[in-house]
């Protein structure tokens, strides 16, 4: 691989960041495990504020924001609570939680945060906030300050305990998204998308300012079920067990109709995957958008990254791993059928490849996944 000017910040690169002081925590020292091949996870820290809303802080600081009265003559926070044994977010509310991790970035390297599949696929809305800014998830070019999360579980209640992550940081330097034309070379090259055990031909695939996947609706392989959908009342979830909870009593499986069809529910929440699989060589990473129709009815896809070595391991020796597709629709019942284009990726280059890729070697969950929900089930 060619030294790049511009591309992903790799594991190795984080370990740097973080012996430098780029990347700290002034509660304990950054584990190790926090690092991944693209990515580092952040620990939620030990309070969290129970907020009236959402916002954003724009030219003020988060702390600042949610302490000043608002258009009532009071705060945004209604309450505190203490997470250091654990403690309840109840669906449907919203919260602010400070991070462990703090940044001091160079002035040419900037950040993006995206939930973890685990937050995805438990419908937890989750995203990064930093002060003196007006987007969610976006951190600016030299950004020095701390770190906000903002949570709202949207099917199930959760508990959560410090030191817990819910969300991951990519760090870049410079424009390093793949154009179209690049993106062509790297599949006819690498083969980077299969359908049926098959490498999609080049001139199937495809490409417009990113790769296109599509729904699978068949169920093939899978007894029947194309997916499942979350119910309506169920117990708490908490996020710190794992293969313990019993699917039945918080989801619906799905099962394949004839005609191929499934009818979306307005604000229901579905977990469905990928007819296709995707295969990341160890030199790129690559993000999964939101992917909205133009009447905005639907969204699909919560939690977006994708390691280095996803569906391809170290040496290309997996043939692709289908992509879990966090879906919702909103206002109107949606119909959707099997093989329709339902989400996008966009490719970035690393600025070095990582010396550790995505799989089972370094405790990924979901190197072989078909419709997997989140590891706190039974299962998965």
């Amino acid at each position: 691989m060619k030294k790049r000017s511009a591309g992903v910040l790799s594991c190795e690169l984080l370990k740097k960041a973080i012996a430098k002081k780029i990347i700290f925590s002034k509660q304990s020292a950054i584990a190790g495990e926090q690092v991944q091949p693209a990515s580092i996870d952040l620990k939620l820290g030990a309070k969290a504020y129970r907020l009236l809303s959402s916002f954003l802080p724009e030219n003020r600081t988060v702390m600042d924001k949610i302490s000043a009265p608002d258009t009532y003559g009071t705060s945004l926070v209604m309450y505190e609570m203490d997470l250091s044994d654990g403690g309840i977010l109840e669906k449907g509310h919203v919260y602010l939680i400070p991070l462990m991790e703090e940044l001091n970035l160079p002035k040419d390297i900037s950040g993006r945060a995206n939930p973890k599949s685990t937050t995805g696929r438990l419908d937890i809305f989750a995203r990064v906030l930093t002060d003196n800014c007006a987007r969610f998830d976006d951190v600016a070019p030299g950004y020095k300050g701390r770190l906000f999360l903002e949570v709202m579980p949207r099917s199930f209640t959760v508990r959560v305990k410090k030191g817990l992550s819910l969300v991951q940081l990519r760090l870049m330097k410079g424009d390093c998204i793949l154009g179209d034309a690049s993106l062509k070379a790297l599949h006819k090259r690498e083969r980077i998308l299969y359908n049926g055990g098959r490498d999609v031909r080049p001139k199937d695939v495809k490409i417009s300012k990113g790769l296109f996947m599509s729904v699978d609706l068949s169920g093939e392989g899978s007894g029947g079920v194309i997916g499942y959908k979350s119910r309506k009342n169920s117990h708490v979830v908490d996020l710190t067990k794992k293969n313990h909870y019993n699917i039945d009593d918080f989801w619906e499986p799905l099962y394949r109709s004839p005609r191929g069809v499934l009818i979306l529910e307005p604000e229901d929440f579905y977990i469905l995957s990928s007819k296709e699989k995707i295969r990341i060589p160890p030199e790129y990473a690559a993000e999964m958008v939101a992917y909205e129709a133009g009447s905005g009815e639907l969204r699909t896809h919560y939690a977006g990254f994708f390691d280095p070595g996803f569906g391809y391991g170290a040496d290309g020796e997996v043939k692709g791993t289908k992509a879990v597709l966090e879906v919702r629709a909103h206002d109107v019942p949606f119909m959707i059928a099997d093989g329709q284009t339902f989400c996008k990726l966009f490719f970035e280059d690393m600025l070095a490849v990582p010396d550790k890729v995505y799989g089972p070697k370094i405790g990924s969950s979901y190197q072989f996944q078909g419709i997997t929900l989140s590891k706190q089930f039974k299962n998965y």
